[in-house]
């Protein structure tokens, strides 16, 4: 799952087993910070850059057993790298996180879906894949349907922050997409719901619903509290994309997010279904 808006996707929760709290909070403290570098604050790209090449860094150092260059990272990578050892992680999906937050730093529009996904694939798929390993339930079949739930996770972020992304000045409507719909950048700037708009949101949102659906079966494949857990991930997602839909696709005047009473009803269908 993707590590923004964790206000709609819950991690590390309670209703994770004990002992796998802490390497989720690990990894979550590793994927939060370097989203922050990427994001956050006033520094220059070439700052972002060379912080997140330090995280590149230390993850070296955890793999060749070495101790850390810059004493500020010691908190998280001692933790870090105490969990990539203990539960056998694979660094290559820490790295693939780096990749897509140094990509954030300089690119602001993606050519057509394809792209999109491409980035997907490295800043949300990871963190299932993760979540997998610990679990001990990473078989191809499962890789595949995580990759499809948290893709669709990602995308619902983006449908659901058109408007806070584009004060960034960043589009990730793919521009192929745009075009084929007739919705300029003029139009999001505005912030207008057109009929052009709406078509395009509408058939955005059909594609991530349904690779949420292809990858919900996982849940069912899952067991105890991991099961329930992303059961009630998944109907978090959907509800997201029908309030969206309910809205009239106006992602520019109401933010749609998941309330205290959305919750509940969605405990019950995740408990039910």
């Amino acid at each position: 799952m993707p590590v923004d808006h964790y206000e709609n996707f819950p991690v590390a929760s309670f209703l994770l087993p004990a002992h796998l709290r802490e390497p989720v909070e690990a990894i979550y403290a590793f994927a939060r910070s370097a989203d922050d570098i990427a994001d956050e604050g006033d520094a220059e790209p070439i700052i972002r850059l060379a912080r997140l090449n330090d995280y590149r860094r230390a993850l070296i150092a955890i793999e060749q057993g070495r101790s850390f260059d810059d004493p500020s990272l010691v908190p998280i990578f001692e933790r870090l790298g105490r969990n990539i050892r203990t539960h056998k992680l694979p660094l290559g999906l820490f790295r693939d996180l780096l990749d897509a937050f140094s990509q954030d730093v300089g690119k602001t529009r993606y050519a057509d879906f394809d792209e999109l996904l491409d980035y997907c694939r490295r800043s949300a798929n990871p963190v299932g894949r993760l979540l997998l390993h610990l679990y001990k339930a990473d078989t191809p079949d499962n890789l595949v349907m995580s990759d499809q739930i948290c893709t669709s996770l990602q995308l619902i972020n983006f449908w659901q922050d058109v408007a806070v992304d584009w004060q960034k000045q960043r589009i990730y409507l793919p521009l192929a997409d745009m075009t084929r719909f007739g919705v300029s950048e003029d139009c999001i700037a505005r912030g207008q719901v057109t009929h052009e708009f709406t078509a395009l949101m509408d058939f955005q949102i059909q594609r991530a619903r349904c690779m949420m659906l292809n990858g919900a079966p996982l849940t069912r494949r899952l067991p105890g509290r991991l099961g329930w857990e992303l059961r009630l991930v998944v109907q978090g997602g959907l509800a997201v994309l029908d309030k969206i839909e309910a809205n009239g696709y106006d992602v520019f005047r109401r933010r749609p997010a998941l309330g205290k009473t959305d919750w509940l009803r969605l405990a019950w269908r995740a408990a039910t279904r």
